[in-house]
């Protein structure tokens, strides 16, 4: 029975790691543009880390399309700057200035073939976020912890449903992953990244910090209950949290 739990909570973990990698606010927005019989996928840059200057490189073999790419700081009414991409063999290229951590720039790029425009997506502006270069180890322990986190949150969950005695060692476990991993490696990575320690409640509204808190909360409360003869009930409602 064990095993088989493990086995759902590795392949949920696994998923739900897909899904945020395919649809998080920093992923690359992708799209296509077609010329004629022909489609050539473009991929937009919504995130980018480091001192240097966002690249926008389109990978279109059609030499005879040219490209423009405008841009502005986000969020201003200010006039686009407009700027020619550069024909580098198979691909246009250009890109956007550097911007301190958590500064921001809403850009777009208008494609032609022969002086007829072409359509790409639906020619809405994409907004890049900037942010300090985070070192790789502190980043990849982080990660790690928190989706070894949502794994054992997942199996301490089940085990609770079913009744399994070892869900409130999976719940302690499940707690000190989640401090380390979200509320002491969480700002040391958000101070590297943005040059702030803390974005969530009480200081500001930030998505990540908030999420992070409300789930260490919850469990938290979960490990003061399991001292009870019966807290499944706690354990699963932080589980889906």
């Amino acid at each position: 029975m064990k095993t088989i739990i493990w086995i759902f909570a590795v392949l949920l973990t696994i998923s739900a790691a897909v899904y945020q990698r395919m649809t998080g606010p920093t992923h690359p927005f992708k799209t296509e543009v077609r010329t004629g019989t022909q489609k050539f996928p473009l991929t937009f840059m919504r995130s980018h880390a480091g001192s240097t200057e966002c690249p926008v490189i389109l990978q279109i073999p059609d030499i005879t399309v040219k490209g423009t790419l405008f841009y502005r700081k986000y969020p201003t009414k200010n006039e686009m700057t407009k700027v020619e991409l550069k024909r580098e063999g198979d691909k246009l290229v250009g890109s956007l200035p550097n911007q301190p951590p958590a500064g921001k720039i809403e850009y777009k790029v208008i494609l032609e073939k022969d002086g007829a425009p072409l359509t790409i997506g639906t020619g809405a502006p994409i907004v890049v976020r900037y942010k300090g270069e985070v070192p790789a180890v502190v980043l990849a322990i982080h990660i790690l912890l928190m989706f070894l986190a949502m794994l054992f949150s997942n199996v301490a969950g089940i085990f609770a449903a079913f009744k399994i005695s070892s869900y409130k060692n999976m719940t302690i476990l499940t707690f000190i992953i989640i401090m380390i991993g979200g509320m002491v490696l969480g700002p040391i990575v958000q101070k590297y990244a943005f040059n702030e320690w803390w974005a969530g409640i009480p200081y500001g509204f930030d998505l990540t910090d908030n999420k992070t808190l409300i789930a260490f909360a919850a469990w938290f409360l979960a490990l003061l209950m399991i001292r009870k003869k019966s807290a499944t009930a706690w354990v699963i409602a932080a589980s889906l949290i």
